[in-house]
């Protein structure tokens, strides 16, 4: 079972990784979401992520202070990337949370118990961990894949298994126009709903 969920953990790693393949410094950092979702800032924030839960929570401190998180950090800093702070660094980060994840996960058994002090100091066992931070990586990979077909069209799940049907740019074309003439079509003739 471990190693079940260990791959689908690994396939959100690499699939949020890729979207940044191949993009300038603008590109991977500029907000394209009213809350300023952009590609470098979810690399970051799921380096946090791997660092806290397979760290933190099991007694196993990151090697690395991540002033980005916890008391006095500014709301949101883990979500982006100052100027300052690299492309190389930022991936660095990400890949030593994962070597550090990944000896956590290797190392313990999925009953093993830790506690999470920003969820009140609840006890979790490294399975639910694993399931949380798999549910909040793939969220992120979705995320990004969203952001980085804003950029430059590219999506899908991995450069070379893209999930996608196999279609040229007019079957795009033409698809996306008639999802657009339905979602026009259904709003003339549904009631408005909601608060």
């Amino acid at each position: 079972m471990k190693a079940d969920l260990y791959s689908y953990l690994k396939g959100g790693r690499d699939a949020l990784l890729w979207k940044l393949d191949g993009l300038g410094e603008y590109d991977i950092r500029r907000p394209l979401t009213r809350t300023a979702t952009n590609l470098l800032g979810l690399v970051k924030h799921s380096a946090v992520c791997e660092a806290l839960y397979f760290g933190v929570v099991f007694g196993r401190p990151f090697e690395q202070d991540l002033p980005y998180v916890g008391d006095g950090a500014e709301a949101n800093a883990d979500m982006w990337a100052t100027a300052d702070e690299t492309r190389d660094e930022i991936l660095a980060l990400y890949r030593r949370a994962i070597a550090h994840a990944d000896t956590t996960i290797e190392a313990l058994a999925l009953d093993e118990v830790g506690r999470v002090p920003w969820w009140g100091d609840a006890t979790v066992t490294l399975h639910h961990v694993l399931v949380h931070v798999i549910a909040e990586t793939q969220r992120h990979a979705g995320h990004a894949d969203i952001v980085r077909e804003l950029i430059d069209g590219a999506a899908g799940l991995l450069p070379r298994h893209d999930n996608l049907p196999a279609a040229d740019e007019p079957w795009w074309l033409d698809y996306r126009q008639r999802v657009e003439q339905a979602a026009l079509d259904a709003s003339k003739t549904a009631p408005v709903t909601g608060p």
